[in-house]
Order: structure tokens, then sequence, then C-alpha cells
């Protein structure tokens, strides 16, 4: 092949790379970059006289920036509490979604063909109504007149114990999230769970080795990636959401999502908003990174 040929087909190469990879890269630099550095900056300007953000620069024509929105959080530790429940809360999700999920997964993984199919379909099927009219059906669910929370006090009462309130609590807000990410941690396991070779617990139970000890030492550890990838789906959007412990929470089980659309919406204080959404950014892409690194398939030293 002459060199002009060879030219030729390196620039047909990058062309097809640019088109493939291209318009992914311009939507992520639009609505995903631009925006959080533009985050960035009004993290370290003023807030408005009447909410929003104060010009860039002042009256004398200085540049008007500053730290103040940092300190802010880092010195009022009613931030940091709420920062830190909610870090709670999105971990004791992605702990119920693995012990409710996997138990699931794996069942669908080793039904007949014929079934598994529909099974998905199940699971993916809350996805078919909106997100907001599930999470009130829990109102209704979790209420103070429904049959779960009468039944629920008739037997606390039996056993000379107070009556419970269910909703606006701390377990309706992770019932609520729950529910919502549950299915995000049975497809990933599923897609990890399907691929497993069944010869190796053939084996495994040809040694002698008993159900939990094929478990333990076969199906766990080769499903670990499919785990780091469920919590990871988890976790993230747990940490952030708002529309949960807005509607089944109370005063009590406030998000870091309820404090920065608060920020925005209704007291207007956008710097500070920014510094929220900033701190919140950095913690999710903390657990996306280190989910990346636990998954990573460890190197043989002798390789």
């Amino acid at each position: 092949m002459s060199n002009s040929a060879q030219l030729s087909q390196t620039r047909r190469g990058r062309l097809a790379k640019w088109l493939i990879s291209g318009p992914p890269l311009l939507y992520l630099l639009v609505f995903f970059a631009i925006p959080c550095l533009i985050m960035v900056f009004a993290s370290f300007r003023n807030a408005g006289d009447y909410g929003g953000l104060a010009p860039v620069f002042d009256e004398t024509g200085k540049l008007d920036l500053t730290f103040d929105n940092y300190t802010r959080f880092a010195s009022d530790f009613i931030y940091t509490a709420i920062f830190l429940k909610s870090l709670t809360y999105a971990l004791v999700t992605t702990l119920c979604c693995l012990l409710m999920a996997y138990p699931l997964a794996l069942l669908i993984a080793r039904s007949s063909k014929k079934y598994r199919d529909l099974l998905i379909l199940l699971v993916i099927l809350p996805f078919w109504s909106n997100f907001l009219i599930r999470v009130y059906a829990w109102m209704i669910i979790l209420g103070p007149q429904s049959g779960l929370t009468k039944a629920l006090n008739y037997v606390l009462g039996m056993m000379g114990m107070q009556p419970v309130t269910l909703l606006f609590s701390t377990f309706a807000v992770i019932v609520g999230l729950v529910y919502v990410h549950l299915p995000f941690m049975v497809l990933p396991l599923y897609a990890n769970l399907e691929k497993h070779d069944p010869a190796l617990l053939d084996a495994a139970q040809d040694l002698g080795a008993p159900a939990w000890q094929r478990f333990w030492r076969i199906t766990f550890p080769l499903s670990l990636p499919g785990v780091y990838a469920g919590a990871a789906l988890v976790f993230i959007p747990a940490l952030g959401i708002f529309a949960v412990s807005d509607i089944l929470g109370g005063t009590s089980s406030v998000m870091i999502g309820n404090v920065i659309k608060q920020q925005f919406l209704e007291t207007r204080d956008w710097p500070f908003g920014s510094v929220l959404s900033i701190v919140l950014t950095i913690a999710a892409l903390l657990v996306a990174g280190l989910a990346v690194l636990v998954a990573k398939p460890k190197r043989d030293v002798n390789e």
C-alpha cells in the first residue's frame, strides 16, 4: 500500500473516531463541564441584594470574589451534620438494596431462559410510571390510616407498646430510597451473575464443597464487579436526591439535596448553594473513583 493510501486511511479512521465520540463529548462539555465551571465560579461570588448573584465587579471596578461561602460551610456544623446524615442514609440504602437485590438477581440469573426476560421486565416495570407518583403512593402505604400502620400499631398495642408513626420519619425515607434505587442494584448484579460458568459450581460440588462454601468461594467473588457497579449506581443518586425526603420525611430527615434546593429556590443564596453542590459533586466523584479502583482487576505480581 502506498504512503498516500495509508495517509488517506488514517484520516478516515480519525474522522470516524471523531464522528462517533464527538457528539457525546460535546454533550458532556455543554451540559456537564460548562455548568460545573459556572457553579465553581458562582461559589466564589457574593449573593445579590435580592437573591441570585451580585455583580462580578463592584462599584470601583474591582473583581468581587470571596472565600466566605466556603468558610461558612466549614465553620457551620449544621451543614456538615446534614451532609454526614445524607451519607449515612445513602450508605444504609446501598446496603439494604444489596441485601435485597442479590438474591433476586441470583434467582433471575439461574432461572430458565424463557422466564428471564419476563423477570427483568418486572424489575424495570416501575420505571414505566412517573417517579413522583410512585413516591406519593408510599404516602398512602405508610400513612396513619393505612392498613400497614393500623396492623403494626395493633400488634404493638397488644404488646403494651406505644403506637408509631411510619410516615414523615427516617424509616419512611429509607423505605422510599430503597424502593426507588433497588432496580439500579438488581440490573448490574444480574448482568454479572448471568455470565458465570455453572461448570465451576459443578466442579466445586464434585470436590465436596457445600452450598454455602460454593457461594462464598466462587459466586460471590466473581460477582464483586457487579456489586461495586450497583453500589455506585445506588449510593451516588441516593446521596443527592431530595424528592423522597421532601415527600416522605419530616423536618428531622432533611438531606443535603433538600438544603441545596432550598438555597437556590427559596433562600436564593446561589453562591452558598453552589458550594454545597460542589461538595456533593466531589463526594460523588470520590465514590465513583473508589468503585472503579476497587473493581479494577488485580494483576499477578509474577506476571
